[in-house]
């Protein structure tokens, strides 16, 4: 499994750790920044995320951190092929991979401690995506708008 990664300064501490959980799993993480806590805005890594997971084949999902997570879940959705979810519980975490098939998940520092949200992506990971023909549906129909 191969997972982009990227925040902004609010998520940047997040992000460094979410990187050494993920590869002690033995998941390959690239980060796209930034590389310092310095401020800078969502949106440009947001798009570079979303970007990666929708045109290469070679990432399976996108890790996006910032304050709230909201900025970035609505920057990752802007992209085609994107299916950005803010996680913010157990159930979440489990219910925006089983039935929403999401490929960017997306988390907030200053919402949710670090020790949760590394707990949440366990969860997301653990997941299997639905194949029952509703969520399917569903999931085709979120694809074709826009």
């Amino acid at each position: 499994m191969r997972i982009a990664i990227g925040s902004d300064h609010a998520g940047y501490e997040f992000k460094d750790a979410i990187k050494s959980h993920l590869r002690e799993k033995g998941i390959e993480v690239l980060d796209f920044g930034p590389n310092n806590d310095e401020a800078s805005d969502y949106p440009d890594y947001a798009k570079i995320v979303a970007e990666k997971v929708s045109q290469d084949p070679e990432y399976d999902l996108g890790i996006l951190i910032c304050g709230t997570g909201i900025g970035m879940s609505i920057a990752a959705n802007k992209v085609k092929g994107i299916r950005a979810a803010l996680i913010s519980t157990k159930f979440t975490a489990e219910s925006a991979k089983v039935h929403n098939h999401a490929n960017v998940i997306t988390f907030g520092s200053r919402v949710s401690k670090i020790e949760e949200v590394l707990e949440f992506i366990d969860i997301f990971l653990e997941a299997d995506y639905s194949e029952e023909s509703r969520h399917k549906r569903r999931v085709k129909k979120m694809d074709e708008i826009g």
